[in-house]
Parts: structure tokens; sequence; C-alpha cells
């Protein structure tokens, strides 16, 4: 991967452990929306695929690879309320605090992250989470000041799939598209990334399976950890 001078990385399933950050903190948003009501709580599961017992979502669930925009409207209609601006305010504010309480890093991202910008590589996030959770976690991981630009569903580039976040990250770090790299972990981390004329990395750490995408990705690691060993001897002098 000659001439890459950027990377882009996906948050959830990328940096962050999905199911172990996101199951626990997304059971106990919808405990605390539904207000003790059971039926009300059951259909909050139903529409998110959601197994309270495991804590955890099925890799088709909405809450996968979407924002708060995407399945904000179907906790809406489960709830019988309006999916307005302030209710899915309220979603953001309450998985911020949720998804902070339970981080769970993947694998070693300070050091590798340390790594990759000692290098002379550039570094964003790009995550269909609100820009506000992305930047607490990344703070509580300890590699915040890795990066020079953190892009969520509203930052006001649109979310992913749509390429948007990336376009705005080439524009901001004045590269062209094929010099950056999107590192994730969906389909829509992959979309995003082709829509924009990026490189794609694909992790295979999520919580969806991507064997499918394994001959359409331009790398594929087993994780982030994987990253300065492929990457590190292709970065300009």
């Amino acid at each position: 991967m000659r001439g890459l001078k950027a990377l882009l990385f996906d948050k959830d399933g990328t940096l962050v452990h999905f199911d172990r950050t996101w199951g626990p903190a997304a059971g106990a948003v919808m405990r605390t929306l539904a207000e003790g009501n059971p039926a009300a709580l059951k259909r909050l599961e139903e529409v998110s695929e959601y197994l309270p017992d495991e804590e955890r979502f099925l890799p088709s669930s909405p809450l996968v690879a979407g924002s708060s925009a995407h399945y904000g409207p179907l906790w809406a209609e489960a709830l019988g309320c309006p999916a307005d601006k302030d209710f899915l305010g309220l979603i953001d504010h309450l998985f911020r605090e949720g998804g902070l309480h339970h981080l769970t890093p993947i694998g070693r991202p300070a050091e590798v992250l340390k790594h990759l910008r000692d290098a002379g590589l550039r570094l964003a996030i790009v995550t269909n989470d609100a820009e506000a959770s992305a930047r607490d976690q990344a703070r509580a991981l300890g590699v915040l000041s890795y990066f020079d630009a953190v892009h969520g569903y509203d930052s006001g580039y649109g979310s992913k799939p749509d390429p948007g976040m990336v376009s705005a990250v080439a524009e901001q770090f004045a590269l062209e598209p094929q010099e950056m790299a999107v590192i994730g972990d969906s389909v829509h981390d992959f979309t995003a990334a082709r829509s924009a004329g990026a490189r794609f990395i694909l992790v295979r750490t999520g919580p969806a399976p991507v064997e499918h995408l394994y001959g359409e990705a331009d790398l594929v690691v087993d994780s982030i950890d994987d990253l300065p060993a492929h990457l590190l001897e292709a970065v300009p002098c």
C-alpha cells in the first residue's frame, strides 16, 4: 500500500470492542427509555435485534453499523413518541454515558496509534457514533491527541455508508483520496471508503461476518495490532 499518507479509523468494532462496550450500554439505555414498562422494553429489544440475556446484538441489528439517525426512528415508533431532535439527542446522551462506563478497547490502540503517528501518518476517526461520544472515548483510551480529525454522524458530513466524512478528511488534510485508507469492520466502512475514492483496510474484530469483503479490501488484518507490521514500510520518509 505505497503512497499512503493518512489512516481513517472507524471506531466501534475497530478501536472499541462493540459487544463488550455497547451490549451492556444499550441494555441500560433501553431500560431507561422504557421507564419500567416491560412491553415497551420488549419492543425496543425486538426492533434492535438485541439479546438481553447475552447483552449483545444480532449481526443484522440496525445498531451494529448505523447511527441514532438510523435506528432512532425505530425506537421512537416502539415507544410511541416522535423521532424529533430532542429524542435523538437523549439517545446520544444516554449512549455517551453508557459507552464510557463500559468502554472496552480492542488490542493496544495507544501503542499502535503512537507507532503509526510517529512514522508520519496522519490519523482521523470516522464513526457513526456522535462526535462528542467518539472524542470522550478516544480521550478515555488515551489516544485523542493522535488524531487530527474526529468526525461523527452529527459533525455535518453525513454518516456512513455515505462518503462525506471521508471526503471531508481528504479536504482537511489536503490529500488525494487514494492517499488515505479507511480502516473498518463493516460494509458501511467499505462503501464509504470506495465511494470517496479511498483505500480500505478490513479488520476482523467487528460483530458481523465480513468474509464477503476479503476479496474487495486492499488489506485484511486480524486487528489494528497488525497494522504497523503491514504499513510502516510503506510510509514515505
